[in-house]
């Protein structure tokens, strides 16, 4: 019988006591009904490729656009772009090649992941709902394209709760040189309580984490610094027992203790110099002492060291118990290009991003497979849209909402094909089999023991939930 979370919690009262209890059961799996069934996997890794990566130029392979590359691009149908006009052909600048047993083509600015190609399962018919990239990111992120949702790892952790109480159960680990698109909603909690919003973590920064340590001090000591929080705790515990049933305080109060049980575990979890040289070869990571070098424009070298440092941060996050972690590539607009928004150059823009996710993506799966991991975690790999077959100017490429690539690994996915666009890389390929977020999202939920049509959160008269009133599990996918 399913449980409500939240009446759960309200009936035991508003109190410090009540939210240590919900920790307790959360991480026993005993909240809301959760375990709708077995699960298959019980933590995820979400990567965020911010601006938009061309499906034809990395998963999808189109031979009809090289061979007619340069012609006039023709649909037979009417095409309304983003900011441009269709321009022609346009073939990939890059070669494809066949990888692992299934043989399945790849571009070479993703070569990397050839060597894991058998344990991917590709979409290449994943369909948006909008060419405005604030929009396309919400939607990728918490299933709706307007704020005020939750992300989809709020609601993996609101419903599994964390397995380590040192660290948090969603950690976001963003571009070094801004947030994308949105923002800090792509992880907002919404409606859900507090402590479910994502942690914002900086790999690699000279301060990983913002506010974790009090500044220095010469006024600030052990002693005045106890005092100090044991009246706040006296004054906390009047605020909630006048409020039962409000976990405002409770929530943030929560996060207080989480940021100093962090202080100790986070910078270990961050520390990744003790990881063999094997492991930090692998994952691209630049030598003690040898810096890299991003002020121009992006290169392969400081995109590879970037992204890899964030994957391995994140495999040392997953088996320290958080439940889901966000790893995001490219920033919001700016100049020069930090993006996969490639309306101007693909080629610049795409070969430095690409090969640098690749080897850290590749490298992730290879380090989770050869600890056990990958069987119970999920890899979902994504972008707010994707880019069109036809040329904007000569060199790049503009908005494609209408079909785009997802691919997906572990957790009891199946690896292989699922979902054609069609001989271009325009549409899906059959138009009435189409793949929406809402069924990637139900099918991850589905692995971790979910049914996505029973989690829901009553939110202004509205049973909330993350897949909307859609999606439907890909059976297909999963073992």
């Amino acid at each position: 019988m399913s449980i409500e979370r939240r009446h759960f919690l309200g009936s035991l009262g508003g109190g410090f006591s009540s939210l240590a209890l919900g920790d307790l059961l959360a991480r026993d799996g005993v909240l809301s009904g959760t375990l709708h069934r077995p699960p298959k996997a019980k933590r995820v890794v979400q990567l965020f490729m911010a601006g938009a990566a061309s499906h034809v130029d990395t998963f999808d392979y189109k031979p009809l656009l090289k061979k007619k590359d340069g012609e006039p691009w023709d649909p037979g149908e009417k095409v309304e772009l983003f900011q441009s006009t269709p321009g022609a052909c346009f073939g990939s600048p890059w070669d494809f090649k066949p990888y692992g047993e299934s043989g399945k083509m790849m571009s070479d600015i993703v070569a990397p992941l050839g060597e894991v190609a058998d344990d991917m399962a590709f979409v290449h018919n994943v369909v948006g709902k909008t060419g405005v990239h604030s929009q396309g990111t919400l939607l990728q992120t918490t299933g709706f394209n307007f704020p005020g949702f939750p992300s989809a790892g709020s609601w993996v952790s609101y419903a599994l709760g964390s397995e380590n109480e040192n660290l948090p159960s969603f950690v976001v680990l963003p571009d070094h040189r801004g947030l994308a698109s949105n923002g800090a909603k792509n992880w907002a909690n919404a409606f859900l309580p507090a402590q479910y919003q994502g942690t914002v973590i900086r790999p690699g920064n000279e301060i990983p984490i913002a506010d974790l340590f009090a500044p220095e001090s010469k006024f600030i000591t052990d002693r005045n610094d106890r005092a100090g929080l044991d009246a706040l705790s006296k004054l906390n515990g009047l605020h909630a027992a006048a409020r039962p049933g409000d976990d405002r305080l409770t929530a943030r109060v929560r996060s207080y203790e989480l940021a100093a049980a962090m202080q100790l575990s986070a910078t270990d979890a961050l520390e990744v110099k003790g990881e063999p040289q094997y492991i930090q070869d692998m994952y691209g990571l630049a030598p003690e002492g040898q810096g890299v070098d991003d002020s121009g424009t992006i290169n392969e070298k400081a995109e590879t060291e970037f992204f890899g440092r964030k994957c391995l941060v994140a495999r040392r996050l997953l088996e320290r118990g958080v439940r889901f972690v966000q790893v995001w590539s490219g920033n919001d607009n700016g100049f020069p290009r930090r993006n996969w928004d490639s309306h101007g150059d693909v080629k610049r823009d795409h070969a430095p991003l690409a090969l640098g996710m690749a080897r850290g993506a590749s490298a992730l799966i290879k380090d989770l497979k050869q600890r056990g991991m990958l069987e119970d975690t999920i890899i979902l790999w994504t972008t707010e849209f994707g880019r069109m077959p036809c040329s904007q100017g000569s060199k790049g490429r503009d908005h494609n909402p209408f079909v785009f690539t997802n691919w997906l690994c572990g957790g009891g996915i199946k690896g292989g094909t699922y979902g054609e666009s069609d001989e271009w890389g325009f549409r899906p390929q059959d138009r009435g089999s189409e793949t929406s977020v809402y069924d990637i999202n139900a099918t991850i939920m589905h692995q971790l023991g979910i049914d996505h049509e029973r989690l829901t959160v009553r939110n202004n008269g509205i049973d909330r939930r993350l897949t909307d009133v859609h999606g439907h599990v890909l059976t297909d996918m999963v073992a």
